[in-house]
């Protein structure tokens, strides 16, 4: 592997494309170290920066990944998002088969916090108004791959199994609909790219610049209440989010009885 200096292509592009292609090659395996930044830059025969460069510009794009105090690694497989949060319900109410064979969600920490705008926003409160949260993370057997958090209406939610610090053998939304006496009949998903919290980076084992997808899931009753308001935040590099849907077919021609037409 060589860098052409006189070629239109910046330097930090040809590294980029030259171990991009060493990657898909299978020089270097999913959850494989690369070697160290100085030592690929002695090997290219460039200054650190130039390599750090194409590092992140590999990162961006998801074929690798940082791990601060741990080195630079081949991404493994995507995390697929399927239905974005329609995977909560399942096509029966109830999760996917093989959702918990592929993830464990862990509890975290449940209490009373003030609302963040867009939850407020969302259940048409003032900011900072005291709501019950659930907090979670959700992990592969090799990393964390969600930040989450669920938040009811404290007055609603008082007294029930959902202040409570335990996971339940069922879906949450299960649990609410019984303890809230709702059901859960609509919800809105709105997704959304930015640069993570100093917390989320932390959890989710990326460095600070590098982009996350984040969920804001909205369930509502019949009455176009919000019962729940969901956030979910997952690395941007390593999820695919997937909607699979039908497209509909042409409507039928109609037929004019004094011209014998067909009409389109």
């Amino acid at each position: 592997m060589t860098i052409n200096p006189g070629a239109a292509e910046s330097p930090h592009r040809q590294i980029a494309a030259q171990l991009r292609e060493r990657i898909r090659r299978g020089d270097w395996q999913p959850g494989e170290r690369l070697p160290s930044i100085p030592a690929l830059g002695e090997f290219f025969g460039v200054a650190k920066q130039t390599v750090q460069r194409a590092v992140d510009q590999l990162r961006l794009e998801g074929t690798l990944i940082t791990k601060p105090g741990s080195g630079t690694f081949v991404r493994g497989t995507r995390r697929r998002l399927n239905r974005l949060s329609r995977g909560r319900y399942g096509a029966y109410r109830g999760y996917h088969a093989d959702l918990a064979a592929r993830y464990r969600q862990q509890l975290l920490t449940v209490g009373r916090e003030p609302a963040p705008p867009e939850v407020a926003d969302a259940f048409g409160v003032r900011d900072g108004t005291e709501l019950l949260v659930r907090r979670h993370i959700v992990r592969t057997d090799d990393a964390t791959v969600e930040v989450g958090a669920s938040w009811f209406r404290a007055k609603e939610a008082s007294g029930t199994n959902l202040e409570r610090l335990e996971a339940f053998g069922r879906p949450l939304y299960q649990e609410a609909e019984e303890v809230l006496g709702k059901r859960y009949t609509t919800a809105t998903d709105t997704i959304s790219a930015r640069q993570p919290s100093r917390d989320e980076a932390e959890v989710l084992q990326i460095r600070p610049d590098t982009p996350v997808l984040h969920l804001l899931h909205v369930a509502f009753d019949e009455t176009r209440k919000p019962i729940e308001v969901a956030q979910a935040t997952w690395p941007g590099p390593m999820t695919t989010l997937t909607e699979e849907y039908k497209i509909p077919a042409p409507a039928p021609a109609s037929y004019d009885e004094d011209s014998g037409l067909s009409l389109a």
